[in-house]
């Protein structure tokens, strides 16, 4: 696989999930919607790490803003506050400590705007892809 293959494999694994997110979202299924968004920006961050980087093979980790800024992305406080927020969908879902909590905070109001916010962020990133 040459480079191009590799950001084409996480641009499209990225935009897969974003889609599995809207349709739990629309099937109500709020905290794992949240956790799909996470792993769709991640995936998009780490094609764009591989489109900014000699190597193939982005850093193995799970923190956004640790990759947008692996990455070279000039992002605004706004941007990086909001994907340090995201993180904690990953932690919410994968740990038990957190799971319990982050399902009562994902209500369909929270759900909706943080969902919308997610999608103009990969809008952005896209662009950058």
């Amino acid at each position: 696989m040459d480079k191009l293959d590799f950001i084409n494999y996480w641009v499209e694994s990225s935009k897969h999930d974003l889609a599995v997110a809207s349709s739990l979202f629309n099937s109500r299924h709020f905290d794992y919607c949240l956790y799909l968004c996470h792993l769709s920006l991640e995936k998009l961050l780490k094609a764009i790490w591989i489109k900014n980087n000699i190597e193939n093979n982005p850093p193995m980790t799970h923190n956004l803003v640790y990759l947008a800024q692996q990455a070279g992305l000039d992002m605004d406080d706004e941007q990086l506050k909001f994907l340090q927020f995201v993180n904690s969908f990953n932690l919410g879902i994968r740990y038990p400590d957190y799971k319990f909590k982050i399902y009562q905070m994902c209500d369909e109001g929270f759900t909706k705007k943080n969902f919308s916010k997610v999608q103009e962020i990969h809008q952005w990133l896209m662009k950058k892809s």
